[in-house]
This record gives C-alpha cells, sequence and structure tokens, in this order.
C-alpha cells in the first residue's frame, strides 16, 4: 500500500472518530429520545417564557423591573389560594436558602406574588411581594391552599425553570448556583 493511501485510511478514520458521536446524538435526537435524568432540580419552561411586558405591582405601588442591573436573577415565590402555617414556612426555608449563597446572594432576589402575608412575620419584611396584574404566572402556582411553588426568571427576563410545590430547597440553591458560575 502506497503512503499517500495510507495517509488518506488514517485521515478518514480520525474524522470519522470524531464525527460518529455528532451522528449518534443526532439519529437518537431525530428519533426522540432524551436521557431520563437532569442535573437541575426544576423543570425546565421550554421554551422559555418572556415576562419582561408582564406586569407586577409591587407593594410599594411600583412596578417590578424584570431587566434591573442590581438584581440579576430573580427567584418568584408563587403560593396557592391561602399562604398560612405551611407556606410561610416554605418562604422562610427559600429566604434563608438566598443567604446560603454567601457572596453570590445579591445576586438572588424573591419577589413574592400572592396574598397578602401578616405585617409581623419575618418573611413579610424580607420579601419583595407584589401581584401578577396579568395573571401572568397562574399555570406555574402551587395548586394546594396552603402551598409554595417556585420560578426562576434569567436577567434578561425570561422564565427558565420551575419548581412545583414540594420542592427540594437544596435542589433550588444547586440551580441557582450552577446558573450563576
Amino acid at each position: 500500500m502506497k503512503t499517500q493511501t495510507k495517509n488518506r485510511l488514517v485521515l478518514i478514520a480520525v474524522l470519522l472518530l470524531f464525527a460518529a458521536p455528532l451522528l449518534i446524538a443526532y439519529v437518537l435526537n431525530t428519533q426522540g429520545w432524551h436521557p431520563q435524568t437532569t442535573r437541575n432540580s426544576g423543570t425546565l419552561v421550554e421554551p422559555p417564557l418572556s415576562v419582561v411586558t408582564s406586569p407586577v405591582t409591587l407593594a410599594g405601588s411600583g412596578k417590578l423591573v424584570w431587566r434591573n442591573p442590581q438584581w440579576q436573577w430573580t427567584l418568584l415565590a408563587l403560593p396557592g389560594s391561602h399562604c398560612q402555617t405551611q407556606c410561610q414556612t416554605r418562604l422562610d426555608e427559600a429566604l434563608r436558602m438566598r443567604l446560603t449563597l454567601g457572596r453570590n446572594a445579591e445576586r438572588l432576589r424573591i419577589v413574592y406574588l400572592g396574598p397578602d402575608l401578616p405585617p409581623s412575620s419575618f418573611t413579610a419584611s424580607a420579601l419583595v411581594s407584589g401581584h401578577d396584574d396579568a395573571d401572568t404566572f397562574a399555570k406555574y402556582r402551587a395548586q394546594g391552599d396552603d402551598a409554595l411553588a417556585l420560578a426562576l426568571v434569567d436577567p434578561n427576563g425570561l422564565l427558565m425553570m420551575r419548581y412545583a410545590e414540594g420542592y427540594s430547597a437544596m435542589g433550588v440553591r444547586s440551580d441557582v448556583q450552577r446558573v450563576f458560575h
């Protein structure tokens, strides 16, 4: 076998070696196969929902600015019809989870969109609260009366991920840390 033919065969073999994973991935994707497990704890919203034009009135009668450079990511707290003991405990847990982010805690704001909380509760004073004027987040809310669901909005105002009631706070923390890095 000539040297030139041998070199061409080596080149073709190297090209096939690098192209094979891409071809396999393409075939699996066209067949509808997706991995069963993912690294994220929440459910990815596909396609991401733009909430930039969704009006949210804050408790201080201002409007929520989705593209605020001071607060880059927004974690929406979406309770059911009432937010009583269990819901307030989950809100407190979300606030504590934010504190465990350390220096990255300032990169996440928690916005509560639900019925008014008792003014004496710690969570009421530590949260940014408001009302979903256009009911944009209705399908992402918790289904139980005293439950809480969460949704993560990126700095560009895109709803990226949701966490149904019964979520793991450590899973939310892990996801938030992952998007920060």
